[in-house]
Order: C-alpha cells, then structure tokens, then sequence
C-alpha cells in the first residue's frame, strides 16, 4: 500500500513575526482526516503558526508543506490556487453582512474562479445540507444565531473541498452545547477524510473529540499525550 504524504509537514520551522523569533525548531505531521489540537496560553505562538500555515506569514527557515505547497515558494500568484487547497475557520466570523446565506457563499465560489451557475448552485446546496443550513439560505447575518453564523463559516470553509481545515479557536464565542454541535460537524468533516488543525483553549472539546496534541509553549511546539 502507498504512502499518503502528510497534509502538513514542518521540519525545524523557526516562526517569526515580522522580525520576532516566536517559535523554533518547530517539527509537526497532519495526515489525511486526522483531528490535530493546537493549545497553549495566550501570546504563546499559536496564531503566529496558523498564519505561517496559510502563508498570511512568509516561513523563512525550515521546512515546511502544506497541502502539497512549499511554503518558502509560494508567491502573491500561486497564493489563490493554494488557499483553495485550505479551509480557513476564525472565532470572529468575518461574514458579508450585507448579503444573505446563499450569496456569501456564492461570492465565495466567484472568488476562487468558479463559472459554471449550475455548479455554483448545487456545490451551495450541497454544503448548505451537510451543515444543516438548508432552510436558511434566504436569511441574513443578524437573523442567525451565533452557532448558525459558525455553521456558516465553517460550510464556507469546506466549500472547495479542501484537504485540510485550519481553525483558530472556532468555538471560543460558542456555549457549551453550540460548542458540541459544532465540534461534531468538524468531527463528521475529519472522519470524511478532511484533515483538521485546531487550535483552542477548551480542553473539554479535546478529551470529548480526542485527536493529536501539539503545545505552544516557552517558543516551542511539542507533541503531548494529554493536557489538563
């Protein structure tokens, strides 16, 4: 049986903002639909890491590939052909206020190039089903509730069908059961094969929805067993 290369791979990555050594050394593996979780405290590098991953941070020392891109020689054109490989999920929602269900994720598709309406219109339907937003597609921003507006995202995220998820902290403004909900569609979207890298502060999420545990800590990243 053939080997699947990882959807993530960073060899002796040294991450840095702007001029700032944030994290060195950093050695991390994310297979195909495979639950990883990032933790540590606040300011420790987390979100540093995750914006190197979708190259909004250039790496500049290391090895490192994701979703079949080297990150040193992705340039300003080949960047939108690489985020479609990506689903990107952030705690503040970043929605089209002014358009409807339906029309944020259609400016979605026109965005990474899709023509085709008929496409176009079933790809919406499809994602729009599978997170259990059928019914609403007619709705706007302020009619939805918080866990709906992260359903949103998160169909938003999986419409290109991407080879890995990449979340900061997607269930940091949710309550508990919101929380489990959400979890659960990501969870279901992992299963199908979709790689996902979490990054959060809710341990309670990770021994509910076990996966792989990387820590951010003291301007290092480790692999842990368990967090507490």
């Amino acid at each position: 049986m053939s080997e699947t290369k990882p959807v993530i791979e960073l060899n002796e990555a040294f991450i840095f903002q702007g001029q700032n050594l944030i994290l060195q050394g950093v050695d991390i593996t994310v297979n195909k639909g495979e639950m990883v979780y990032l933790v540590g405290k606040t300011g420790s590098g987390k979100s540093s890491l995750l914006k190197t991953l979708y190259a909004d941070l250039p790496l500049r020392e290391g090895v490192g590939e994701v979703a079949g891109y080297d990150l040193k020689k992705i340039s300003r054109g080949v960047l939108p052909y690489f985020r479609r490989k990506l689903g990107i999920v952030f705690q503040d929602f970043n929605l089209l206020s002014d358009r409807n269900v339906y029309q944020n994720l259609w400016f979605i598709l026109e965005s990474t190039g899709w023509k085709n309406k008929v496409d176009m219109d079933e790809r919406i339907q499809e994602v729009l089903k599978l997170v259990r937003l059928d019914h609403k597609g007619f709705k706007m921003m302020y009619e939805l509730s918080g866990g709906e507006q992260q359903r949103l995202v998160i169909a938003r995220a999986i419409l290109n069908k991407p080879q890995v998820i990449i979340a900061d902290e997607p269930t940091g403004n949710l309550d508990p059961e919101v929380t489990d909900n959400i979890m659960e569609l990501l969870n279901a979207i992992c299963n199908d094969g979709t790689a996902m890298f979490v990054a959060t502060h809710d341990y309670r999420i990770i021994k509910k929805f076990p996966g792989k545990i990387y820590r951010c800590e003291e301007g290092r990243v480790d692999e842990v067993r368990f967090v507490d």
